[in-house]
């Protein structure tokens, strides 16, 4: 069964795009720890990260570095916390989270809430600065 991120893919589900090419893609958690709170995912319907071929793993590493480094652009920040949890949604993804500090990044905390104006600007921002 398709997940949410398949969805997102086939395009059936709208979202805040970051960065695309024909295997990876990166946008917007609606639910963000942090502005700028993105998502890097394999097109490829995986559950695991882990169960990527070696190839496809390194792609989206290679990838994910990329979006961070447009989020450290866009967002003032100290880092860019990296996480892979993987639990709430069964397809391979990875959470990319501007952080100052390590609490930062606890996903305990309450999440924010943004308007579609911010999320559009905060997207635009960071697949501005996208290389």
């Amino acid at each position: 069964m398709p997940s949410v991120f398949s969805k997102i893919v086939a395009g059936e589900i709208p979202y805040y795009k970051i960065a695309e090419n024909d295997q990876y893609l990166a946008f917007l958690d609606v639910f963000p720890l942090k502005r700028g709170h993105s998502l890097v995912i394999p097109k490829k319907e995986v559950d695991y990260l882990f169960d990527l071929d070696d190839v496809s793993y390194a792609g989206l590493m290679e990838f994910t570095k990329r979006v961070a480094d447009a989020i450290k652009i866009s967002i003032p920040c100290k880092r860019i916390s990296m996480q892979v949890v993987g639990l709430e949604v069964p397809h391979a993804h990875i959470h990319l989270i501007p952080i100052n500090k390590t609490s930062d990044c606890d996903f305990t905390h309450e999440k924010l809430k943004f308007s579609k104006e911010v999320f559009d600007a905060t997207a635009q921002l960071i697949a501005s600065n996208f290389k």
